[in-house]
C-alpha cells in the first residue's frame, strides 16, 4: 500500500493520519476540486470523502431537477445516464412536515387527480402547503385521516366535495365553512352552458357571475333578494314536471327508463339548487362575516389551484413518462418546496444510510443451492454433448 492510497479517519470536527494519529491540514484539491488532505508529520497526503455529504448533494440536484423544465440529459449534462445513475436512489427518500400545531385562521382544501385510482389531497395556509395526503378518491376517510395533522381552524375553504363535508362535520364540528366562489360559478355554467336557451337560465347565469364581485355585507344582501326575486318568478318554471306516459319523444339523456316522471328544466333547476344549497347552509357569504373581519378570509379556492394544483399539471407535463411511484414521489417534493421553510426539515434531516447505501442484493448465483457435495451423478437433463438439447437457427429441426 502506498502513501497516496492511505485513507483519513475522522474523529469529531478533526481529522487525524491513521498512521501517526497526527493532524492533518488542507493541501489545495485534486484535478476533480476534492480537498486534499496532508499530514504536517509523516507527510502523508490523501483525500477525505463524506457519503452524506455527496448525498446531500445529489438530493439537491434531484429536487431541483423536480422543480425545473429541463430534461435529465438537459439537466446533468450529455445523455442523461450519469444524472439518472446518480440520483436513482432518491425516490427512495420519502419527503415529511413538521407537525407545528399552529392554529390557522383558514386553511383551503382541494383534491388534484393523477390518474384513475390516485388523488392527491392537499391543504395549504398562508399559501404554503402544510400537509397532503394519498388517496383513491375524495372520500370521508382520506380527508379526516389529512385533517388530523392540524388543529381546529376557523374556517376552511373548500370546493363542496360530499366526502369533506362528512369529513368536517364528524371531525371538526364547529368548524366555519366557505364555499369556492369560483367553482359555484363553474358549476351554474356546466349546467347552463355558456349561452342558456331560457330567459330564466340567462338571468341566472347573470346572478351566478355577480358573486365574485361582492364585497360587502349590503352587497351580498342585494343579490340575496335579487336571488328570492328570481325563484319567486321562476318557481313554478323549475318545478314543472313531465310524465313518461305523456312524453312521445326519446327520454332526455340521463333519465332512467324506470323514472316515472322528471323534471323538465332539470338542468336549470340544479344550477339553482347548486346557489341555494350552499346559501341555505351558510357557506357563501363566510368570508364577510363579523366575526371574522379583518382575517382576510378568501372567497375562493384561487390560491391552491393557481400555487400548487396548475404547478403539479406542469411538471407532471414536464417530466411525462415517469412512473406512477415516481410520479407520487415527484409531487410530494413539489409540495415539500411549496412549504414554508420552517416547518419543513432540511435535505439531511430526510436522508438514512439505507437511501443512498442500501445493502447488497443477492444475485441469482447466490441463491442457487449447490446440494450434497460429492461426485456428480448422472442426471436426467438435456446436455449438449450428446446432442439432445434445444437448438436455434437453421439446425433446431435437425433431430
Amino acid at each position: 500500500m502506498g502513501i497516496e492510497s492511505i485513507s483519513v479517519k475522522l474523529t469529531g470536527q478533526t481529522h487525524t493520519c491513521i498512521i501517526c494519529h497526527s493532524r492533518l491540514k488542507k493541501n489545495g484539491t485534486t484535478s476533480k476540486g476534492t480537498q486534499r488532505w496532508r499530514c504536517t508529520t509523516c507527510n502523508a497526503s490523501t483525500t477525505f470523502k463524506r457519503e452524506d455529504t455527496t448525498a446531500r448533494n445529489h438530493l439537491t440536484g434531484f429536487v431541483t431537477w423536480i422543480l425545473s423544465k429541463q430534461s435529465q440529459a438537459e439537466f446533468g449534462g450529455g445523455t442523461g445516464r450519469t444524472f439518472r445513475h446518480q440520483t436513482a436512489w432518491c425516490w427512495n427518500v420519502h419527503p415529511t412536515l413538521h407537525r407545528t400545531g399552529e392554529i390557522f385562521n383558514e386553511i383551503q382544501v382541494d383534491g388534484i387527480y393523477l390518474r384513475p385510482g390516485w388523488c392527491l389531497l392537499i391543504a395549504i395556509a398562508h399559501g404554503q402547503v402544510i400537509g397532503w395526503q394519498w388517496c383513491d378518491r375524495e372520500k370521508d376517510e382520506a380527508w379526516t385521516a389529512l385533517l388530523a395533522h392540524f388543529p381546529e381552524p376557523k374556517v376552511v375553504v373548500t370546493d363542496g366535495g360530499s366526502g369533506l363535508m362528512k369529513a368536517l362535520k364528524e371531525f371538526w364540528p364547529q368548524v366555519k365553512i366557505q364555499r369556492c366562489l369560483v367553482h359555484i360559478q363553474r358549476n351554474v355554467r356546466t349546467y347552463l352552458t355558456l349561452k342558456p336557451r331560457l330567459a330564466a337560465g340567462k338571468s341566472l347565469r347573470r346572478l351566478s357571475l355577480k358573486l365574485t364581485k361582492i364585497r360587502t355585507q349590503e352587497a351580498a344582501a342585494q343579490w340575496m333578494a335579487a336571488f328570492a326575486a328570481w325563484h319567486a318568478e321562476n318557481q313554478e318554471l323549475i318545478n314543472e314536471r313531465t310524465y313518461a306516459s305523456e312524453w312521445a319523444g326519446a327520454r332526455p339523456k340521463g333519465i332512467r327508463s324506470s323514472r316515472k316522471w322528471w323534471y323538465t328544466h332539470d338542468r336549470l333547476r340544479s344550477a339553482y339548487q347548486c346557489m341555494n344549497k350552499a346559501l341555505q347552509r351558510g357557506h357563501l357569504f363566510t368570508f364577510l362575516d363579523e366575526e371574522l373581519k379583518g382575517l382576510g378570509i378568501n372567497a375562493t379556492t384561487n390560491m391552491i389551484e393557481g400555487a400548487v394544483n396548475s404547478g403539479l399539471r406542469a411538471m407532471i407535463f414536464y417530466h411525462r413518462g415517469m412512473p406512477i411511484e415516481h410520479r407520487r414521489r415527484a409531487c410530494e417534493w413539489f409540495c415539500w418546496t411549496h412549504t414554508a421553510a420552517e416547518n419543513r426539515p432540511a435535505l439531511g434531516e430526510l436522508l438514512r444510510p439505507e437511501h443512498y447505501a442500501p445493502e447488497a442484493r443477492k444475485t441469482g448465483v447466490d441463491l442457487v443451492d449447490d446440494g450434497p457435495i460429492g461426485p456428480e451423478l448422472y442426471g436426467t437433463g438435456a446436455s449438449a454433448e450428446d446432442g439432445q438439447y434445444v437448438r436455434r437457427g437453421w439446425m433446431k429441426n435437425i433431430y
